[in-house]
């Protein structure tokens, strides 16, 4: 049954809330009564996959058997194991209509869509308006320069097609790539709507280091700091106009602690940039360990009335690349090595379509495990997951879309340019911006290009704190201002003067064709596996790619490094996923996470993520675990109580130089044998792992581990970070773990779980991507839960597919969703989806036919493979010892 909607609006008192929004809208924040409204326009569009003859008559477009979805969407939903270019490449279809409300007389209106997978098509009712080619920037239409006036019905079609196509960037075939670019509009999209007269958007303006609103800053210290801010207005009038820009920054609590004024006199059809800096007296500087954000309300008057207004969201700070004394932040040197993670866009099941909340939970996860910067891999990640990064603290490397492809035709670096103006444009004032990577990842491109997109880079930020990032291997790489490499080449980086940093490190495969390897370990292969994986990225004795024991031998120069991967990820080019992670494809921990969450410090604590000391035991106690028990702290020292009896202390093995925090290793203290004899003499309570962190002789962390009994119970937890929003957008993952009677989880249990779920929610996936009924691995069972638009109680319900007299388990959770923050434009919606446990599947009868027709083009792949095999050798360099 389909809602018919025209206007919906979540809440009452909406201008009090739109202040609170949490992540910006084409850039900006709103501002209550400005006479600039953005709204949400994901939810109710129409999708089809596969491709349609469009004409120029909207009648003619029959949609109403294609399916309802709300954005972001993927054009098809894939098993959490589904590499090898399993996803769907080709065209598909959206389409939206609605009425353009009478109140919008005067104004201008324009579709902002943060994303459109591959090659897009843009028709307002049925005439092309728009042709885009990129997968990762924002596309703007502007609806009243087509002829949409109020009153109007508008129908808005996108054809967004993924197929490989080697004209823009990243151009190689996927099934050659080590990602996937899956498909559709996979970010958001928002109804901008402004008067005639307004600030412009960055990234449709065009303009070299114009555009929208641009900050920078001067002599940061913790006395002052000047703010420059450069504003673009646009006069769509048929007249002049003389127009006063207002800029006032506000800290976190909403007080104005700077403010100017300027007048701008633009003709009529014209459009203009106004100069203006603030001086701040004892600013609060942007740091990753104290992220203090300012709001800059940029104002637009006009004839004394407020006729526009936006919020830019800022971090004052300074940055300083010098060469061999490394990194200075706020003309400070940084104290540590910069260490982080490589973030792909890719999600269980929903493949790139991930929502804002789920974004910032990433970012939030990262955080606590004690990292300071992301490197985006390999294009420019989304909107949200920036404003994450400037929330929580985490530094990010933006990096232009590419991955070993050049294509020597004119056109190719003509989109690379533009693609990296774009990206400079849109993310120019995240204060979490450390580095642009305006390069293609891995490819031998010409010096030209190199030069041209260095050139690109600081012509659209010609402000101090711009700083772009290349390979030591690449043509040009001298002349770019870091330079990616590893430690051991110390000769070579003091020789060039240049601050280095190592852009993937830990990944250490047998050969580019098989890809085994001690680092990519499936979380439910077991302890074994994991522990491996954890003190291959801590420390070894072997040769290899890098560690960060290594990051901590290297001089000040080189300033730290970026593991590949955080999370388990698809791939193209080969049939398995990577599974190097720290936490799998749902974000469930591996033990190399608890690994690296003991490097941190354990005397910093943070306000906005987790910190402080930790200790966490790497043994769950099954009949199989590994008889040394491995702990993983932060502490001076720590102290393991076997089975209440046996006390064991040790001080972590520290050497001069070189990892802050090794795992520490109690040899033979773990006996199954033991267990079993408490077992047998009824004092199981006795079976236990105890493990305390000690920090200047005080207990400052505990925790407990006990083996798992006999399966009593199915417990449900929420993997939630923000609250909830009825948006239907945002997701949340829901664990179903298989534990005994005291919630202990039952590692080795493998069990077939079904969800339901009712309220406000639907169950993302069925038995066609093996979502629902879902086996448990390691003990749990993931289910991904949408949200509707309608705030309420989402009930998610748990059993066993297969219950029997001994064990039958139930479980219930309920979790609150609040309002949308934001107003949204839709006339129908998707109607949440019941539980099928035995429905349709996508995949359909065996095609011999087509076996037979990919089975000819084998050869040709293999050759491909061959060059991608060869590439990633030349390449690997830079990661190894």
């Amino acid at each position: 049954m389909k809602k018919i909607l025209l206007l919906i609006i979540f809440w009452a008192c909406i201008g009090v809330l739109q202040a609170q929004e949490h992540f910006s809208a084409a850039s900006f924040y709103p501002v209550p009564n400005s006479g600039r409204e953005v709204l949400d326009f994901n939810p109710g569009w129409r999708f089809h996959r596969g491709d349609i003859p469009l004409k120029a008559d909207p009648l003619q477009l029959d949609d109403s058997k294609w399916e309802l979805v709300n954005l972001p969407h993927t054009v098809q939903l894939v098993p959490s194991e589904a590499s090898g270019s399993r996803n769907y490449q080709g065209p598909a279809w959206y389409s939206k209509r609605f009425t353009v409300d009478t109140r919008y007389q005067g104004k201008r209106l324009s579709l902002y869509f943060e994303a459109v997978m591959g090659k897009s098509s843009f028709y307002i009712n049925g005439y092309k308006v728009k042709e885009h080619f990129g997968g990762f920037l924002p596309v703007s239409i502007d609806l009243t320069a087509v002829g949409v006036r109020p009153g109007d019905e508008v129908t808005v079609a996108v054809c967004a097609d993924n197929s490989d196509d080697p004209s823009f960037p990243p151009g190689r075939k996927q099934y050659t790539m080590d990602f996937c670019v899956f498909g559709g509009i996979y970010r958001d999209c928002y109804l901008i709507c402004t008067g005639d007269v307004y600030v412009s958007d960055a990234n449709e303006a065009g303009q070299v280091a114009g555009g929208g609103v641009f900050v920078s800053y001067e002599d940061v210290s913790d006395q002052k700091a000047r703010v420059n801010v450069k504003t673009h207005i646009v006069n769509d009038r048929e007249s002049g106009c003389r127009v006063v820009v207002e800029s006032t920054l506000l800290d976190a609590v909403g007080k104005q602690v700077a403010s100017t004024r300027k007048s701008l006199s633009l003709s009529a059809g014209s459009d203009g940039h106004v100069m203006q800096q603030l001086t701040v007296r004892n600013p609060s500087l942007w740091h990753p360990d104290t992220p203090n954000l300012y709001r800059l309300r940029t104002s637009v008057y006009l004839n004394g009335k407020l006729c526009d207004a936006v919020v830019s969201r800022i971090g004052i700070r300074s940055i300083e690349f010098r060469g061999a004394d490394g990194l200075y932040i706020n003309g400070k040197p940084f104290g540590d090595k910069l260490m982080g993670v490589n973030r792909h866009q890719d999600y269980a099941y929903i493949g790139n379509a991930v929502p804002n909340n789920l974004h910032w939970l990433d970012v939030k996860k990262m955080r606590d495990a004690g990292f300071r910067i992301i490197r985006s891999a390999h294009y420019p990640q989304d909107p949200a997951f920036m404003d994450a990064c400037d929330e929580l603290g985490m530094f990010i490397i933006v990096a232009t879309p590419g991955w070993q492809y050049w294509n020597p035709e004119p056109v190719f670096e003509e989109r690379i340019l533009s693609d990296i103006r774009n990206m400079v444009r849109r993310d120019r004032n995240h204060p979490s911006v450390l580095l642009w990577e305006p390069v293609l990842n891995e490819t031998a491109f010409p010096e030209s290009f190199a030069q041209n997109a260095y050139r690109a880079t600081h012509e659209e930020y010609p402000a101090p704190g711009c700083y772009a990032a290349i390979d030591d291997k690449s043509k040009g790489a001298m002349g770019y201002d870091v330079v990616y490499t590893a430690p051991k080449n110390e000769a070579f980086y003091r020789n060039a003067g240049k601050s280095c940093f190592t852009r993937e490190y830990g990944d250490c495969v047998d050969d580019w064709n098989s890809h085994n390897s001690y680092s990519r370990v499936a979380r439910e292969w077991g302890e074994e596996p994991q522990i491996r994986q954890a003190q291959h990225y801590a420390r070894k004795d072997y040769g290899g790619s890098l560690t960060v024991d290594q990051f901590y031998k290297s001089p000040r120069g080189h300033i730290g490094g970026a593991l590949w991967h955080s999370f388990d990820h698809q791939r193209g080019y080969h049939p398995d996923p990577f599974w190097g992670g720290l936490m799998d494809m749902f974000r469930q921990p591996k033990y190399s996470y608890y690994m690296m969450m003991s490097q941190r410090d354990p005397h910093l604590h943070l306000e906005q993520a987790d910190s402080g000391p930790m200790v966490y035991i790497a043994n769950a106690m099954t009949p199989f675990s590994p008889e040394d028990i491995v702990v993983y702290t932060n502490c001076d020292s720590v102290r393991v109580i076997v089975n209440e009896k046996d006390t064991l202390v040790q001080v972590p093995l520290l050497e001069e130089k070189g990892i802050r925090h090794p795992p520490v290793v109690f040899k033979g203290a773990y006996s199954f044998v033991d267990v079993r004899a408490l077992h047998r003499a009824g004092k199981p309570e006795q079976c236990s792992i105890v493990a305390e962190g000690f920090l200047d002789g005080k207990i400052v962390a505990r925790t407990k581990n006990m083996p798992s009994k006999r399966n009593e119970q199915l417990v449900l937890t929420v993997d939630s970070g923000l609250p909830l929003r009825a948006n239907g957008s945002d997701m949340v993952t829901v664990i179903a773990s298989i534990t005994d009677k005291d919630g202990y989880v039952k590692r080795l249990s493998q069990e077939t779980v079904i969800f339901e779920v009712e309220g406000e929610g639907e169950l993302v996936g069925g038995r066609e991507v093996e979502a629902n009924p879902r086996v448990s691995r390691w003990g749990t069972a993931p289910a991904l839960i949408r949200t509707t638009t309608k705030a309420g109680t989402i009930k998610i319900k748990a059993r066993l597919l297969h219950p029997g007299i001994q064990f039958h388990p139930q479980a219930v959770i309920e979790i609150a969703t609040l309002p949308a923050e934001r107003v949204a434009l839709y006339r129908e919606l998707p109607v949440p989806q019941k539980t099928e446990i035995f429905g349709k599947t996508e995949v359909g009868e065996i095609d011999f036919n087509e076996i037979e027709r990919l089975a000819r083009e084998e050869q040709e792949r293999i050759n491909e493979m061959k060059q991608v095999e060869q590439q990633q050798r030349h390449f690997e360099s830079t990661e190894k010892k």
